[in-house]
């Protein structure tokens, strides 16, 4: 197995399975290789001026400045919502995603949230239709499959082959695991035959990726090889811990209150019922508020729940494009990620904590594993145990009492976002692997 990896990620760690034992990646390359074109398949790709993850928009972007042009097929559907994007489902609709970058989003099953079954539809459907829209895209170098949903790895790999490209497979969540670890997916032959198509697609990438290094245990242990750590990450210069939000607060009510944020999805995993347990223990603490901002499957369920348990110290709030997040962030003066306690997430990297880092907040941290040596190492933030709404709320209101030191926690994630996971830096990496795999492949 050869195990790659960059040697400023992960100060934190000495486990010597990981990465540094391959030794500080360099590029292989003899000469220069010319600018390429990246093709990213992605059902659940947001660009920056709407709601939910923009990993791979802003990667892009950097990409661009690296002499790149980026082709994106996305869903027409939004995975945050299951809205359309554009308010209809066309077949095929050109986004311009900034200079450099297209984007192409492809007929998606309009059912995304209805059930398992339907959404399994809506895989299948963007699988083929991103399958169709991608053999009209001409010279491509690089396929960047990603997954979950790993079906649509499925179609980069096939693009990747017809059209004489390199394969490269990210790997963002490890489905279908984390899908039978929650109870999601449970017919035995689905289960089975989504095992199957997770080694296939291992094995035949040319390269692997993965954004957390709690995932290369279980990609080598089904015959993954090239397995390359380029992790989550935030855009620094798109958040200031300066800012307090102050029209924020006052439109919502938050003047002088001290405000644990939650950004992010409201799914069966992100266990936000524990949150509204924590805020019941907290009535007594009028000072102290609680922000849900964002969407998902579950928050119609929370918000009847909240309703039901009269939590007056709670507010629900919409989902915000990336662009507006700075804002959103600064009200919070720490914010949560949490998860179910399930064994597999502890292995996660999740987006959300790194987007708090760059605002320069405290992290109260419902997550246990790798992402909790990131915050202890950075003295960025508490760690809490996942499921346990007395510790949650114990911890909130102990913190509600210090404000100074969880400023100083606030800082010391900031600079630690910015030594290790800005992503500028990371994506300098990713331009490295790229070129490397093209090399090799010229080599060959």
């Amino acid at each position: 197995m050869v195990v790659v990896s960059i040697q400023y990620l992960l100060p934190f760690t000495d486990k010597s399975c990981w990465p540094l034992a391959a030794a500080y990646w360099q590029p292989a390359t003899n000469g220069i290789i010319s600018p390429m074109h990246i093709l990213i398949v992605h059902q659940a790709f947001a660009a920056l001026d709407e709601p939910g993850g923009t990993r791979h928009h802003e990667l892009a972007r950097h990409l661009v400045t690296h002499g790149h042009t980026v082709t994106v097929i996305a869903s027409a559907l939004t995975y945050l919502t299951g809205s359309a994007v554009s308010g209809r489902v066309p077949w095929k609709q050109e986004q311009d995603g900034g200079e450099g970058i297209t984007i192409l989003r492809a007929y998606t099953y309009n059912a995304l949230h209805k059930s398992f079954f339907h959404r399994l539809l809506s895989f299948f459907s963007f699988m083929f239709s991103s399958f169709l829209i991608g053999l009209g895209v001409k010279n491509v170098d690089v396929v960047w499959g990603t997954s979950p949903p790993i079906f649509q790895g499925l179609t980069a790999w096939m693009l990747a082959r017809l059209k004489g490209a390199r394969f490269l497979f990210e790997i963002r969540d490890l489905w279908p695991e984390f899908a039978v670890a929650v109870g999601v997916l449970t017919n035995p032959v689905l289960i089975g035959m989504s095992e199957r198509l997770e080694r296939f697609l291992y094995r035949r990438a040319d390269q692997l990726v993965v954004n957390s290094p709690g995932f290369i245990d279980h990609l080598s242990a089904r015959g993954g090889t090239d397995i390359a750590l380029i992790p989550n990450g935030a855009e620094a210069s798109m958040f200031s811990p300066e800012d307090v939000g102050a029209d924020l607060r006052l439109a919502h009510g938050l003047a002088g209150k001290f405000v644990v944020l939650y950004a992010g999805a409201h799914g069966m995993s992100n266990h936000l019922e524990i949150v509204l347990q924590a805020a019941a223990r907290l009535a007594d603490q009028p000072e102290i508020r609680i922000v849900l901002l964002g969407d998902g499957k579950e928050k119609a369920n929370l918000i009847v729940q909240a309703e039901a348990m009269r939590l007056e110290n709670l507010l629900f709030l919409p989902p915000l494009p990336k662009a507006e997040m700075r804002r959103a962030l600064a009200i919070g003066d720490a914010c949560l990620a949490i998860l179910k306690p399930v064994e597999m997430y502890k292995t996660v990297y999740p987006n959300k904590v790194f987007d708090y880092m760059a605002a320069g907040r405290a992290t109260i941290l419902a997550i246990d594993g790798v992402i909790r040596e990131v915050i202890e190492a950075g003295e960025a933030g508490v760690f809490v145990p996942p499921g346990d709404p007395d510790a949650l709320a114990e911890e909130i209101r102990s913190l509600a009492s210090q404000p100074e030191y969880v400023k100083q926690m606030g800082l010391n994630a900031r600079r630690y976002l910015e030594a290790h996971f800005n992503r500028p830096r990371v994506a300098a990496d990713l331009d490295k692997l790229l070129r490397s795999l093209i090399s090799n492949d010229q080599r060959r």
